[in-house]
Order: structure tokens, then sequence, then C-alpha cells
């Protein structure tokens, strides 16, 4: 396919004469006598290159030159001037010019020059388009790095919580064999401690004062053997009935008894429990001990207000629940460890509350995260299969 030129010249025989020699050499080749109209040529046909005449009315030539640098960078731009001296050609050079051509000029010249700066063009042209697929290629590379990144990172997560959750269940293993264990060799002497003191008691029916004491002695038996009771559920699942049961009815079960510590606390219930929610088969109370245990922890860390949300939704395959708070929140460093047995940081607490949560939800086949910011509160997010 021939190249196109468009040749911009005020002289009627230049264009002319130009326009045959240029013709018979196989280009095509379009002619006018001013830039204005040249542009709009330009515009239309997108010539490969234009001869623009130096000296024009209207628009002259340097002008011109500017303005098809400025608008049409793949249209190369040889200049035809009458004046040969250094100044005028490195002026027409600065403003974009490829090359110029002194008049008189010869054929042969004429051709050889047009011919080296089509040549230089074609180059100049296909670097761009390898620098424009540089970059694009070089965009591609990054946004793979970015892509890549992400997914490692995803992944990272997602080992590093599966591996916290290997540590945890080996942990709660362990906790089985050693609680049972534990509740054997000291439910033996307690229960020798609670006779004994009973025994005591029968026999001191007119000391009040030691009475008490005696009667102490079996409230601290009871109370450990409550601890025992609770080492042993975080390990050890308690005698279940699964049957087909609706969460949204042990949500609203196990936040009944809570109801007048919410109003007391001046805490805000925020509730969106739907009823249409499949059934799961479970056992209630057994489920019922994640959601008294999260409401407990929750109250606990709104002791002067706050807002307590409860939210239920459901997928195809499984069972979201919320449980929120606007309390505390857990400092970073302990996020990892409050699934843990005997971790607490509450004065009077056993560090229990938390492993049974998780022992059940895992019991179902269901996964449990939390977040939390230290003094933004508290959200955890169980999820539990359907079928």
């Amino acid at each position: 396919m021939s190249e196109k030129i468009l040749i911009i010249d005020d002289e009627r025989m230049i264009l002319e004469l130009t326009s045959m020699v240029l013709s018979s050499r196989g280009f095509d080749v379009s002619v006018v006598d001013n830039a204005l109209q040249g542009y709009k040529i330009i515009e239309e046909e997108r010539p490969a290159l234009v001869l623009l005449d130096y000296m024009m009315p209207q628009v002259n030539g340097l002008d011109a030159l500017k303005e098809i640098r400025a608008r049409f960078p793949d249209t190369y731009v040889i200049m035809f001037t009458g004046k040969g001296s250094e100044e005028v050609a490195v002026e027409l050079m600065k403003a974009g010019a490829s090359d110029y051509v002194l008049k008189p000029f010869s054929n042969a010249k004429l051709v050889e020059r047009i011919e080296n700066v089509l040549h230089l063009r074609s180059i100049e042209l296909r670097n761009r388009q390898l620098l424009q697929e540089q970059k694009r290629l070089h965009d591609e590379i990054e946004r793979w790095n970015r892509d890549l990144e992400e997914r490692v990172a995803f992944k990272s997560a997602e080992l590093e919580r599966a591996h916290q959750e290997i540590l945890l269940t080996e942990k709660l293993a362990a906790l089985g064999h050693l609680s049972a264990g534990m509740a054997h060799e000291i439910r033996n002497p307690l229960n020798s401690i609670s006779l004994f003191a009973q025994v005591v008691r029968s026999g001191l029916s007119e000391d009040q004062e030691m009475q008490s004491y005696a009667d102490k002695i079996v409230s601290e038996v009871e109370r450990i053997d409550a601890i025992l009771v609770k080492l042993l559920s975080t390990s050890k699942r308690s005698p279940f009935q699964l049957r087909s049961i609706r969460i949204s009815e042990v949500i609203e079960a196990s936040l009944a008894p809570f109801i007048e510590q919410l109003r007391v606390q001046g805490v805000t219930l925020v509730k969106d429990v739907s009823n249409s929610t499949p059934s799961i088969l479970a056992d209630s109370d057994e489920l019922g001990q994640v959601f008294s245990n999260l409401f407990a922890n929750a109250l606990f860390e709104m002791s002067d207000g706050g807002v307590l949300t409860v939210s239920l939704c459901h997928d195809e395959k499984n069972v979201q629940i919320v449980v929120g708070d606007t309390g505390g929140g857990i400092p970073e460093e302990h996020l990892n460890m409050i699934f843990d047995p005997f971790f607490t940081t509450k004065e009077r607490g056993t560090g229990f509350g938390l492993s049974v949560v998780l022992r059940i939800v895992k019991t179902y086949g269901g996964r449990i995260a939390v977040d939390s910011r230290s003094g933004e509160g508290t959200t955890f997010r169980i999820s539990l299969p359907l079928a």
C-alpha cells in the first residue's frame, strides 16, 4: 500500500511538479495551497508525510508546522524553504520538522529525502508501538504480581487459620485426657471432704459459728466440682439428643435470661433473627451454650451500657450467626489466645467459656471467627452447615 503525502504550497507550479514526480514514484498525493485547508485534509486522510512551504499567506509555514506536529504526531513534515540560512534550518528542526529542502530542488534529491524520512518514520512508529507493548506487558506483569501477592497473602492467612485451628483441636484433645484423669482423682477426695464436713456439721448443732464454717466447706467443694464440670465440657461432649431445630428459637431462648440484665446495664439490643432460616440437626441445649457464653461475655464488656447486636441469615450451604458488642474489645496480642482453655482476662474467670464455644461449633462442622479492636468492641461470626 502506497504512502499518503500531502503537499501544502501557495505556488501552483510547485504543487503540480511535485505532485507529478511523487505520483510517478507510486505515492498517493494530495495538494492544497493553504495551511487551514491542509489541517482538514490531514484530519480526514492522516497522511504519512506533509511537504510544507515555509513562506505562505494566512498561516506561515513555521506556525503550520507546530500545529501539525501538535495535533497529528504520526504525520511527519518536510519543509520547503527558499531561505538557506542555518538559523532557519535550526528553527525548523526545533519546531518538529523531520527535514527541509531548499528551493529550487532536484527531483531525485526530493525523492531521496522523502524516502529517508518515511523510513525514519516507520522505525520510530514501530519503536513507539514496541514501547507501548512493553508498557502494556509491564503493567500486566505488575497486575499479575499484585494478584499473586494477594492470593499468597490470602492463602497464607487461610493456612495460618487452619494451623491455629489444628493447634486448638490438639489442645482440647490433650485437655480432654488431662481433665478426665483430674476429675476422677480430685472428685474422690472432694466427696470425702464434703461427707466429713456434713458429718461435722451434724455434730455441731449448738455451735452456729462452727456450723457456718462447715457450710462454707461444703459450698467450696461444690464450687470446685462445678469447675471440674466446666473443665470436662471444654473437651468432652455432654449427653446430647439430635433433632431438627431452628437456630432462631435457640437464640431467642438463650437471650431470654439476659433481658433483665440488658435493661439494668442500659444495653440496647439490635436483633435481626429471621424465623425463615432452615432447620438444622442439632442439640438445642448444646447450641444454647454457645450463645449463652457469647451473650454473657458481651454484657460483661458493656457494664456501663452499649449495643448488643445479634443477627442470623443463611445461604444455600450455611447458617451465619453474628454476635457483636460495643465494649472494650480484645487487645490484638490476645486475639490468638481467646479460645485457649484457661485463658481469661477476667479476675474471677475460669477461661473455659470460649473453649466450650469452639468445641461445640467444631462438633457441628462449623467455623468461628472474631473481629475486634481494643476500645471498639468485638464481633463473633459463626458459620454452621445446613446439612
